[in-house]
């Protein structure tokens, strides 16, 4: 955590400098000491010290200086730090000016040049004045800050990337923290931009996209070399655990992934069925793992890095990312999952981000206590969320369009759902459409009943949509066979009528996860025929990796 900060102002330079040279003597070791040779010169000290999220315990300020004077130096910089300790300095027996800075100003002290000895003079008067400030100021976030709006999607974005990778941060919403929101008034330069985030060193991004966000936190977002034996696209749990095995196995490995490690999975606020973690753990938690597993075993991570095409140039394959480089590879595995599917209703599109979340938006939860939230669709991924929210929640709606969960939730979900006071399932119900200015605030519901279809308007704080799976395949299109829906087959499946798919050229067959294209692999929710559980993803990736061994063996 970065020191607090002594702050002592005066016009004299002979003078400047010889408090500083007392202050670092003594403080140096617990402070900063900064110094300035005016009042406006110390308040834009105090403004960009702010901006940066430093602390200031104590001002230090000569009484009579031609452009300010200490008082009204004081009377300004309190707006800023009003918990620092206040001590004027003066040559001359100014009473009044004293009175005048008690009463105005609150000052804490005042202290007569010569000072000497500090060890006499100075010293005793200023510890016990920063004692005092030790014990009733809580020490700052010492990190990053995201300043924005609840309702800016921009700032969902950021906020979400941020929480995925495990950077930690501070939020600071502008229309609750008048100090944020100066902050972001200044570097705006009066214009409309959010978020804007501040880090530890002084420098702020102003709406960033996640390539630069992820470069200025330390993300690693380019290869570190041209050629690798296997790349893998996609850090779900079918790629975590295809990394965790090719890296293990000595395959120099490299896995791209354009948002965070976990995929889908990485976003369920608990999982109670996955082997070896009897309590249950949460998706980022068990993402994080395993991406730390595999750094550690050798394997490279991306991370913000889209694909963008794939190509073959036998014996090698190609990655192209979305920045125009490309990484040659021996293999690949495609292990890009599903996200979840878009809702076509009037008002959704318009305020996602704004009150409608795809996804269980983990970061945003807390953010609606007290409210009434509606979870949308009947698989696992829904249930999970909506026992999460049901921790801040005043009362939680899921609405369901089948006849009940059971066809769709594991019944540990089915069953804490009902043991859930505040969680109510609608079936046969959908949403309509969504209402709100800037923000979401009702949402139109129907409801089947017999042949006949019931809509009202019902006061909503939060949606969260988990509707159906579309697959992340569009970079392999016109290279690899594809279903109708975007899903990969792979093995037999390509195999019809005794064929083998079109453009194949070898006399085996595909290997169980192998697509059209040799050297080209799939696992997890990308596939055809995939068993949508983060387990059966996990077996996947690590299965895949043992059909490229073979693969490699023939080329």
């Amino acid at each position: 955590m970065a020191k607090p900060i002594l702050l002592t102002v005066d016009d004299e330079p002979q003078v400047l400098n010889a408090v500083e040279r007392d202050l670092r003597r003594h403080f140096r070791g617990d402070y900063r000491i900064v110094k300035a040779g005016s009042g406006r010169e110390a308040l834009d000290a105090v403004r960009q010290l702010q901006e940066r999220g430093d602390q200031i315990a104590l001002f230090l300020a000569d009484q009579r200086m031609p452009d300010m004077t200490g008082t009204d130096f004081l009377a300004q910089a309190r707006k800023y730090f009003p918990d620092a300790r206040k001590v004027l300095l003066t040559a001359y027996a100014d009473t009044q000016a004293a009175i005048d800075s008690i009463n105005s100003v609150g000052l804490d002290y005042y202290l007569m040049k010569p000072w000497d000895p500090p060890e006499q003079n100075l010293y005793p008067v200023l510890d016990d004045l920063l004692g005092d400030w030790l014990r009733t100021v809580p020490p700052t976030f010492d990190g990053i800050r995201v300043a924005g709006t609840l309702w800016s999607p921009k700032s969902h974005d950021v906020k979400d990337f941020l929480a995925r990778n495990r950077i930690p941060y501070l939020w600071q919403d502008i229309e609750l923290d008048e100090t944020a929101r100066q902050s972001v008034d200044r570097v705006n330069n009066g214009e409309h931009r959010l978020p804007v985030v501040f880090f530890p060193d002084g420098s702020t991004l102003i709406e960033p996209d996640t390539r630069l966000l992820a470069e200025k936190v330390g993300l690693r977002t380019q290869a570190t070399q041209p050629f690798y034996d296997l790349v893998i696209v996609g850090a779900g749990p079918a790629g975590l655990g295809a990394a965790v095995y090719g890296a293990s196995e000595g395959l120099r490995t490299l896995m791209i992934d354009k948002e965070a490690t976990g995929g889908q999975a990485g976003t369920s606020s608990r999982i109670e069925n996955y082997l070896g973690f009897p309590n249950g753990i949460s998706g980022g938690d068990l993402a994080h793992r395993a991406a730390s597993q595999a750094a550690r075993l050798g394997a490279e991570i991306l991370t913000a890095q889209s694909v963008t095409n794939i190509r073959a140039e036998d014996p090698y394959r190609y990655v192209v990312l979305s920045d125009g480089t490309e990484v040659g590879a021996k293999a690949v595995i495609i292990a890009t999952g599903v996200t979840v599917k878009r809702l076509d209703a009037p008002g959704v599109e318009r305020l996602t981000g704004a009150g409608v979340y795809y996804g269980a938006a983990l970061t945003e939860a807390a953010n609606y206590t007290g409210q009434h939230l509606f979870v949308v669709g009947g698989a696992n991924s829904a249930g999970q969320g909506a026992m999460f929210f049901s921790r801040f929640a005043k009362q939680v709606t899921m609405l369901v369009r089948g006849e009940g969960l059971q066809a769709s939730l594991s019944q540990y979900l089915i069953d804490q759902i009902a043991a859930t006071p505040n969680i109510d399932v609608r079936t046969r119900a959908q949403v309509s459409a969504a209402h709100g200015n800037d923000r979401l605030d009702a949402l139109t519901l129907s409801t089947s009943q017999g042949e006949a279809e019931i809509s009202e308007i019902v006061p909503a704080g939060a949606l969260f949509l988990f509707i159906g799976a579309v697959p992340h395949s569009g970079m392999v299109a016109g290279l690899i066979a594809r279903n109708s829906a975007g899903f990969i087959p792979t093995g037999q499946e390509l195999i019809v009528d005794g064929k083998k798919p079109e453009g194949w050229r070898l006399k085996r067959d595909p290997f169980p996860l192998e697509t059209s294209v040799p050297g080209i692999f799939a696992a997890g929710d990308i596939r055809q025929s995939a068993v949508r559980r983060v387990a059966s993803a996990v077996g996947e990736g690590a299965n895949a990796v043992s059909q490229v061994h073979q693969y490699l063996k023939t080329v």
